[in-house]
């Protein structure tokens, strides 16, 4: 007995409803990752709104991650499981200019609902003169280009996170002149997303003096530390959302830098919990023997693209396999000396330095071409730094492609990496 033609497609109506609810709940979470501070011009905003309940509790069921969202904004409370790890970070930040975000935060929220790029530099120039910060060497005053360029790049930061929006103006003048009529910008200020900014269980103002850390990395803990249920299963969700949290945020866990209980709850439970990200993530999960990540084929889920174009990405990418090779080679813990990789791309510049801008091709460039090759590989997980050198990761096997040929194709030349022979 054959079902009849509406019921069939009412069926076909209701799957497809449900596949599209899937999509866009994935789209939703895969932006959150990517964004967890989201502004309400986001593209996928209004996919995050319709999705918010399935989405809050996905994240407190996986991560231990809380998520709000309303009308003015979403905030998923994206709290690393490594608060040391060196590779994080705002691109070009350092201490100074972390400082300086955190003064224009500490002005955004006592001034009025608009301001001028002006108005802050000159509000951070008198919290800059608190006795405090003087006595640990921050000095700020605006009388200086390179200054009004790190106050442009923090209000840049801030515009790019939705937490200033650029009313008139622009900044790029009062970098030249910030004296001049004409060099200032004006901006709204979007108070819930500047509340959002710090993701943090606990707000420092909450601490009395008896109570504030005494140090950088206790500070840290204390402004993320959660209560975690004294019970058996208590203990075993926490270690869950670890293991989340580091699978979904960092390039590749590695079961040698897990602890023993952790450890051993992952190597029985990996399939699982990596089944379970990646049926909600779209991600492809990739496990060998020295542990798991989570691959993202479409390369969007990521802050630092590889392959990707440019001279830094390709001396990047030939350093990758100069030492993947070196290291399938010794089938063994490899080290090497920052001047070996120097060495390395100082001979590869005269095969490929005609693809490369022409600052990389001058004499002695080798040296900062190591340096930033290096720093992208430590940011993706590939490799480690100390003061003797660098340490190669397993999971730089991965781009262990055999040797690189130049072709020509209807007049262009082209690289191509090769498969290496089995």
């Amino acid at each position: 007995m054959s079902i009849p033609s509406s019921r069939r497609g009412t069926r076909h109506v209701g799957e497809t409803q449900k596949a599209q609810q899937q999509d866009e709940f994935r789209r939703a979470l895969r932006s959150l990752l990517m964004c967890p501070l989201m502004p309400p011009g986001h593209a996928d905003f209004p996919a995050v709104r319709r999705q918010a309940e399935r989405l809050r509790e996905w994240f407190a069921r996986e991560t231990g991650w809380p998520l709000h969202v309303d009308r003015e904004g979403a905030r998923l409370f994206k709290r690393p499981a490594d608060l040391s790890a060196p590779t994080r970070g705002l691109p070009d930040y350092d201490r100074r200019r972390y400082v300086l975000l955190c003064l224009a935060a500490a002005v955004l929220e006592r001034a009025d609902p608009q301001i001028t790029l002006r108005q802050i530099g000159e509000r951070i120039v008198q919290q800059a003169a608190d006795p405090a910060l003087e006595t640990l060497g921050f000095a700020f005053t605006l009388h200086g280009a390179a200054e009004r360029r790190e106050l442009v790049m923090v209000c840049r930061t801030l515009l790019d996170h939705g937490i200033l929006e650029r009313v008139a103006g622009e900044e790029e003048s009062f970098v030249q002149d910030g004296s001049g009529p004409q060099s200032d910008a004006l901006y709204d200020i979007h108070r819930r997303l500047l509340a959002g900014l710090l993701a943090a269980v606990r707000g420092p103002s909450t601490w009395s003096t008896e109570e504030t850390p005494g140090n950088t990395e206790a500070r840290l803990h204390a402004l993320v530390a959660g209560f975690t249920v004294d019970s058996e299963q208590g203990r075993r969700d926490a270690i869950r959302h670890h293991l989340a949290r580091r699978l979904l945020d960092d390039p590749v866990l590695y079961t040698d830098t897990l602890d023993e209980e952790t450890r051993s709850y992952f190597v029985n439970q990996r399939g699982v919990l990596a089944n379970r990200l990646c049926e909600a993530t779209g991600l492809v999960a990739e496990q060998r023997a020295e542990g798991l990540a989570l691959i993202d084929e479409s390369g969007q889920l990521t802050d630092v693209a590889m392959p990707a174009e440019g001279t830094e990405a390709h001396v990047t990418l030939l350093v990758a396999e100069y030492l993947a090779r070196r290291l399938r080679d010794k089938r063994a813990p490899l080290r090497a000396t920052e001047s070996e990789i120097a060495l390395f791309l100082r001979e590869a510049a005269g095969r490929y330095g005609r693809y490369w801008r022409k600052s990389a091709r001058a004499p002695g460039a080798e040296h900062e071409l190591a340096e930033i090759a290096i720093a992208r590989l430590c940011r993706l997980g590939l490799m480690l730094r100390d003061m003797h050198g660098v340490h190669p990761l397993p999971a730089i096997a991965r781009f262990s492609l055999g040797q690189t040929e130049v072709r020509n194709a209807q007049g262009a030349e082209t690289l191509f990496l090769t498969e290496p022979d089995a």
